[in-house]
């Protein structure tokens, strides 16, 4: 485990991730008790090694939607979401046009 921030307070395991079509990038790290979604993101530096900038709505835990002020608890796993590409009715219709039903 990449211990990448330990403050006061009880140690609490947490992993921050995000997925392209190529790649995942998953951080295991440690932060005080009482951290907020937001601050974990911020201390694993995920945002500055992608050159990106997470913004309220697209993060999550376990695959819900959470704020950035949801406070962590031991072993959650932290999900930065991404625009999709196309929405799944555009996707339909694509594979419609193109005679694949699938």
């Amino acid at each position: 485990m990449d211990n990448r921030n330990i403050s006061a307070g009880q140690p609490v395991a947490v992993q921050v991730c995000y997925a392209e079509t190529d790649r995942q990038i998953m951080i295991d790290m440690t932060v005080a008790e009482g951290t907020r979604l937001i601050d974990a993101i911020r201390q694993s530096g995920i945002e500055k090694e992608l050159s990106i900038t997470v913004k309220e709505g697209q993060v999550g835990i376990f695959g819900k939607k959470k704020t950035f002020d949801t406070v962590l608890g031991e072993g959650d796993r932290i999900e930065i979401y991404r625009p999709l590409a196309a929405t799944p009715q555009e996707l339909r219709r694509r594979r419609l046009q193109n005679g694949n039903n699938a």
